[in-house]
């Protein structure tokens, strides 16, 4: 079980954190959220569609894999791409309330995640208590991440409202006797984007989710990369 704690550097004046990729870090799956903002360079290394949450929502999200719990980035509990999807990015850290004050957002740790030590790894914290260039970092994806979620769920009402989003299917031939099915995720409709009025276009255009769609749609091309790696397994 998680075990969030408010960050602090006296508590955690000597905490470490280690790079380390894998099942225990729940990185073993075939997809993971992404955001408006992240498309530009998420879209050079994965195909970026949608997917249903739990709650029957359209996410968009980064394909690692071609079955539920295979990611083809990791290999050696290395991520294989230069670039790492920010809900992987901001490791062992959440953005959470501070408790004296509901209104403050402030950055919390998993103290049960085996990749927080005191031994080896990126310090949190300068010898003297002042913050890492690391944690600078991870607190920027942390509000970045905090400051995409409404910017999200209104891209995907503006492509939902326009029709855009269309189911996807596709068939990967992964040798001579085997044919994968990917199914369940969806895409932009080309066809219906493509026959927008020029005030749709403006509307999206003024959104910045233009942008968005020409990149999921440009990210297609690495589906050819994710089936070199998946084959490269077998």
């Amino acid at each position: 079980m998680p075990h969030h704690v408010l960050l602090n550097n006296v508590d955690h004046k000597h905490l470490k954190v280690r790079e380390s990729y894998g099942e225990q870090h729940g990185h073993n799956v075939m997809c993971v959220p992404v955001y408006p903002v992240e498309a530009r360079h998420a879209q050079a290394h994965y195909p970026l569609m949608f997917a249903k949450n739990p709650d029957g929502a359209f996410q968009l999200v980064a394909l690692l894999g071609f079955e539920n719990g295979e990611n083809l980035y990791i290999e050696n509990h290395q991520w294989r791409a230069s670039y790492k999807p920010l809900v992987v990015e901001k490791g062992p850290f959440l953005i959470g309330r501070h408790q004296s004050d509901e209104s403050t957002l402030s950055i919390h740790i998993d103290m049960d995640d085996s990749r927080i030590n005191e031994h080896e790894g990126q310090p949190i914290f300068l010898p003297h208590g002042g913050n890492t260039d690391y944690i600078d970092n991870i607190a920027n994806v942390l509000s970045t991440l905090h400051q995409s979620l409404d910017k999200h769920d209104q891209f995907i009402e503006r492509c939902s409202a326009l029709s855009l989003i269309e189911s996807f299917v596709l068939d990967v031939d992964l040798n001579q006797d085997e044919t994968h099915r990917l199914a369940g995720f969806y895409t932009i409709n080309e066809e219906v984007l493509r026959s927008l009025t020029g005030d749709e276009i403006a509307e999206l255009q003024t959104h910045g989710d233009l942008e968005v769609i020409y990149m999921m749609l440009a990210s297609m091309s690495q589906l050819s990369t994710l089936i070199r790696k998946k084959k490269a397994t077998l």
